[in-house]
């Protein structure tokens, strides 16, 4: 008696049934990328796991993955001794500001750039690609300086003074413009009557939500770890960002693991959250970012 059910074999993407060499490849791609991911989670997994171990377990040798004795006691030491959650609350409101910001510049500068070609247009875009490659510890200084010309120096308006533009958010927009608005239908809404910022607002804008959520995350990201620029801007401790109270848990001669753990497991919250909420939008915005014009 034969069986008569259909056999599963895998297939690829254009349906065609792979070969036992092609089936293999792609067994060894999957072991080395789900290795690589190991090793990337490993990192994280021994922070949270030390922000729960003793002093004396921490330092113990062979390290353990899975603290013996949990203790919260670096996270109450944290707390009670540090002005963290001050500070977590100055990095949300510059990260959540400055995304905002880049949100807005990027969005016009993009949808200008990709939909109203010029030589002049092309000239700026060269430029804005140039500005990319150009590390921010260059233009710091003077930037500094400007900062304390203004009288911000110390405050939320001169964090934002850094981080209201990003080259590469200009590009992800253009390019997302390009892509997925064609010229026709801009234009049968200008013969119907439609203005430009109506088109933006109710035309534009809604089919660029990939890209916005994508261009957020990094934005909000780029902020929240930013170091330098916080650094030589605030100069009390209650206007540290985060990274800069991190920072502090580190003196010249020593380390506090346990407390750094602590703190640093905390503030992984915020960033873990966001991307699970906007996963999507990121992934849609940044698979759709081609270099087809």
């Amino acid at each position: 008696m034969t069986d008569t059910q259909p056999q599963s074999h895998p297939r690829g993407d254009d349906g065609r049934r792979l070969t036992p060499k092609e089936r293999m490849t792609n067994l060894g791609i999957d072991v080395v990328l789900f290795t690589f991911g190991l090793l990337m989670i490993l990192p994280l997994v021994l922070l949270v796991a030390n922000a729960f171990k003793t002093p004396q377990e921490m330092l113990s040798w062979p390290p353990t993955i899975i603290p013996s004795n949990p203790t919260l006691d670096n996270f109450s030491a944290v707390l009670a001794e540090t002005p963290l959650l001050t500070w977590i609350f100055n990095s949300l409101a510059f990260a959540l500001c400055s995304a905002v910001a880049i949100l807005i510049t990027s969005t016009i500068a993009g949808y200008v750039l990709a939909k109203f070609p010029s030589k002049t247009m092309g000239a700026i875009f060269a430029v804005i690609l140039a500005t990319a490659i150009v590390p921010f510890e260059v233009y710091m200084i003077p930037l500094y300086f400007a900062a304390q010309s203004l009288g911000i120096l110390n405050s939320l308006w001169g964090l934002l003074l850094g981080y209201l533009v990003m080259s590469f958010g200009i590009f992800l927009i253009r390019q997302n413009v390009i892509q997925t608005i064609p010229d026709e239908l801009l234009e049968a809404a200008r013969i119907d009557g439609a203005g430009e910022i109506w088109i933006f607002i109710r035309i534009v804008l809604p089919l660029l939500r990939g890209a916005l959520g994508a261009l957020f995350v990094l934005a909000f990201f780029q902020a929240w770890t930013a170091f330098a620029w916080p650094l030589i801007v605030a100069t009390t401790s209650s206007s540290y960002t985060i990274e800069v109270g991190l920072a502090l848990f580190q003196t010249g001669f020593t380390v506090d693991l346990g407390r750094l753990s602590a703190a640093s497991a905390i503030v992984l919250v915020p960033s873990v959250v966001l991307f699970l909420i906007l996963r999507k939008n990121f992934v849609q915005g940044m698979a759709s970012t081609g270099l087809k014009e």
